[in-house]
């Protein structure tokens, strides 16, 4: 193993460095601030996801504050480790130098990967719990060690407390298991105890969602009214020809784990992939959903390339480098190397009417900081009195969430929203005398008060088109009982 650690080594650095310049630019993206929210309400579940996120986002707090590269330094680690044991896998899969070198470059060469392993998001570590635990089981596989099988349980565990769809990979390994020794596995009391570690683990959250009235329910079937539904069901399949030199590789991997007599004691490895590919394709999932997958068959498909051709391993070297290149004039385009105006020549941008258009997740990085100071502004311009009994009513997660974490340093009380997590937070001071409404709609502030002030209309250069022309009004003299208006809104927090 020692011999390999440079390469393993050298791969993870130029991953880690990477992330390094990404992780700093820009600011917030919406769905890291509604996280890091999370981490100051800290449950055993949320609106929208399970815990993991918010206990690591409450660790970020602990040792970096709310810096924008040290919230992001967690997922990078995971995609630093996602790195690692996917050689660690090919190494396990009967690969050499060579091999290991592959699969490592796969894992850099992967574009989505970047965007996934900078954004503060339960994705990164959802594609690390799915990696590790196809690792334990290769590693059962060749050793039966029943430690790689206890672990697997803790691993399915935790891998549910961060994202729900840990119960597809289970799924799909579930099914592989068949394949395993014609089911000998089922047989094995281990099994069981590992399925009951993972069990344990994930309760708090079952009991949570139990008492809650289950919101993952509904916000699955919101998810699959407002998304989901209009997905094209050739669009989860198509997305992943996206990226073709990695997915030659996958597709090798793949192959060889159903069909290779050198890898048939795993199979159960490759049914399980295929079975958790076709469980998201037929749910319409979102195509990232599947990625996980792809660690284990690069791992694969980098130990079968190298074993067929053992008489001319400087091939397998060109592979990589055939791989990785196409890969590198894109990397901006996945994670934030570039200053914003660098980005815009980068990509030829041209601005329209004092805007320029980015892809969403650039553009949700984009106008919390401004927001949150003409905000602040206002608040500041109140009486001690007004002050001290005010709330902030942000429209959004994403507004809330900016009030909530960069408000911090502005000394601003915190926001209350209806949508998602913010509702079971609660309404704040029901008898304030001044409301400060962040991207509500004038009908729906009018519908609250009685008298409502337009502060200013409030654009931005680069922020994403729903927070571009938002309005800022000043609000007193609530015309419905809060209570009520609030509970009234529970069956609406995910429109």
């Amino acid at each position: 193993m020692k011999k390999y650690l440079p390469i393993i080594i050298c791969l993870s650095l130029v991953k880690f460095v990477i992330h390094c310049f990404g992780n700093r630019n820009y600011g917030f993206h919406r769905d890291e601030l509604l996280h890091l929210s999370a981490s100051e309400h800290l449950d055993w579940g949320f609106m929208e996801f399970p815990p993991f996120i918010a206990a690591i986002g409450k660790l970020s707090y602990w040792f970096f504050d709310y810096s924008l590269w040290g919230t992001r330094l967690f997922p990078t680690l995971a995609g630093v480790a996602i790195l690692i044991i996917c050689c660690l896998m090919a190494k396990e899969l009967g690969g050499k130098t060579k091999a290991i070198l592959l699969s490592g470059v796969c894992i850099l060469a992967f574009l989505p990967f970047y965007r996934n392993h900078t954004l503060f998001q339960p994705v990164a570590f959802n594609q690390l719990f799915w990696t590790l635990g196809f690792y334990l089981f290769i590693k059962y596989v060749n050793t039966s060690n029943k430690k790689f099988l206890l672990l697997l349980g803790a691993t399915l565990g935790i891998g549910l407390l961060n994202k729900y769809t840990m119960l597809v990979w289970a799924f799909g390994l579930l099914i592989g298991l068949f394949f395993y020794k014609k089911g000998a596995l089922f047989k094995n009391k281990w099994l069981y105890v590992a399925a009951f570690i993972g069990f344990l683990i994930f309760l708090p959250n079952v009991i949570w969602q139990v008492q809650n009235d289950f919101p993952l329910l509904k916000h699955l079937q919101a998810l699959n009214q407002n998304q989901l539904e209009d997905i094209n069901p050739w669009e989860f399949a198509l997305a992943q020809l996206n990226f073709p030199f990695t997915l030659v590789i996958s597709l090798f991997g793949a192959v060889a784990l159903l069909a290779s007599e050198h890898l048939k004691k795993y199979r159960a490895v490759g049914v399980g992939v295929v079975i958790i590919f076709s469980t998201l394709w037929l749910l319409h999932s979102k195509a990232y959903y599947v990625f996980g997958i792809y660690p284990v068959l690069f791992a694969s498909g980098a130990a079968t390339i190298e074993r067929l051709l053992s008489k001319k391993t400087v091939w397998v070297i060109v592979i990589a480098v055939a791989v990785l290149a196409p890969t590198l004039y894109f990397i901006p385009e996945a994670t934030p190397v570039l200053p914003i105006e660098k980005f815009v020549t980068y990509k030829s941008l041209e601005e329209d009417k004092g805007r320029i258009e980015l892809t969403s997740d650039y553009a949700d990085m984009f106008g919390w900081e401004e927001q949150v100071r003409l905000v602040d502004s206002v608040y500041q311009s109140l009486s001690q009195d007004e002050r001290n009994n005010c709330v902030l009513w942000a429209e959004n997660y994403g507004e809330a969430g900016a009030l909530k974490i960069i408000g911090k340093k502005y000394g601003l009380p915190n926001p209350i929203s209806r949508h998602g997590s913010f509702w079971l937070w609660g309404y704040g001071n029901k008898d304030a005398t001044v409301w400060i409404s962040l991207g509500n709609e004038k009908p729906a502030v009018t519908h609250v008060f009685k008298e409502v002030e337009l502060v200013k209309i409030i654009t931005h250069k680069y922020a994403i088109g729903e927070e571009n022309g938002i309005p800022l009004y000043i609000c007193r003299k609530p015309k419905v009982d809060i209570p009520q208006w609030w509970a009234d809104y529970k069956e609406h927090v995910f429109d």
